[in-house]
């Protein structure tokens, strides 16, 4: 296979080595260099696969530096692939210098569609999905983490943290600090692998299983929030109940509530919503 000169961005398993794409093998079989947030770690990946391409380590302390060795690669006409320790690289993980340099120079970054534990783990969680905003991990320490959460306490999104198994005690206790105790959230750990778990409820009560139940601090971790709800009813005036009471007399509560949304201007879906829990 021949690869243009590009750099590849190549995503990894997350835990189970099955989910890696016949693609991405057939990438890192043909690039010229692998860089590897940790080649021993990496090594093993490749090792299982039999792929047996050279490897360069690309992290957090030489990432700058390293971009431009990288980019002199790709002007020597090689293919370059970039690969975390699982996942896709750049979220959460080294690699944003290394791309926005290799753009700068003008060449090509291809990026390979895989596995991502944020995605993977809110497609389970049953929090809604149409918006969300992944935060990455949150602060070490607790006025940190509690700053964060407080600026995210009226954010409508779902919000996505990664988590660290010694951490995540304190952050479930800065969830509810900030948030309030029935915040709803989803703990998704170690997922794709073997002791895949998924606790969901209200914060207060996730936090009492965890602090009960070691195993749960054991692992990898994704941990997601409900955003902030409005009660759109409670600023509904009066004028706007009574228009939608006596049209629901004639109309079907979906029809009176679009034209009292109309006439007061108003959002109709409140207002529906409204005339259900009136009982209309």
């Amino acid at each position: 296979m021949d690869l243009s000169v590009a750099l590849y961005i190549v995503p990894t398993p997350i835990g189970n080595l099955g989910d890696i794409s016949s693609r991405a093998i057939e990438v890192l079989n043909n690039v010229s260099l692998i860089a590897c947030e940790d080649t021993r770690h990496s090594g093993k990946l490749l090792s299982h696969f039999g792929i047996e391409t050279r490897k360069t380590a690309l992290h957090d302390h030489n990432e700058r530096d390293r971009a431009q060795w990288i980019i002199q690669k790709l002007s020597n006409g090689e293919a370059v692939a970039l690969i975390s320790d699982a996942g896709t690289p750049l979220i959460s993980d080294p690699g944003y210098h290394l791309v926005s340099q290799v753009r700068e120079a003008g060449y090509n970054v291809i990026p390979l569609p895989g596995p991502c534990a944020a995605i993977t783990a809110l497609s389970a969680s049953g929090l809604p999905s149409d918006r969300f905003s992944f935060e990455g991990f949150l602060p070490a320490k607790e006025k940190g983490r509690l700053d964060k959460l407080t600026a995210l306490a009226e954010d409508p999104r779902t919000l996505i943290f990664y988590e660290s198994p010694h951490r995540i005690v304190h952050s479930l206790e800065s969830i509810v600090a900030a948030l309030g105790a029935d915040r709803q959230v989803v703990m998704a750990r170690e997922v794709t692998k073997t002791f895949e778990t998924f606790l969901s409820g209200p914060v207060a009560e996730v936090l009492a299983t965890v602090k009960q139940d070691l195993n749960q601090q054991k692992g990898e971790i994704v941990l997601m929030c409900h955003g902030h709800r409005v009660d759109e009813t409670q600023d509904i005036p009066t004028v706007a109940v009574n228009t939608l009471k006596l049209l629901s007399e004639e109309l079907p509560l979906k029809k009176a509530a679009a034209i009292a949304a109309q006439i007061h201007g108003l959002k109709k879906n409140a207002l529906y919503k409204f005339g259900l829990e009136l009982g209309l």
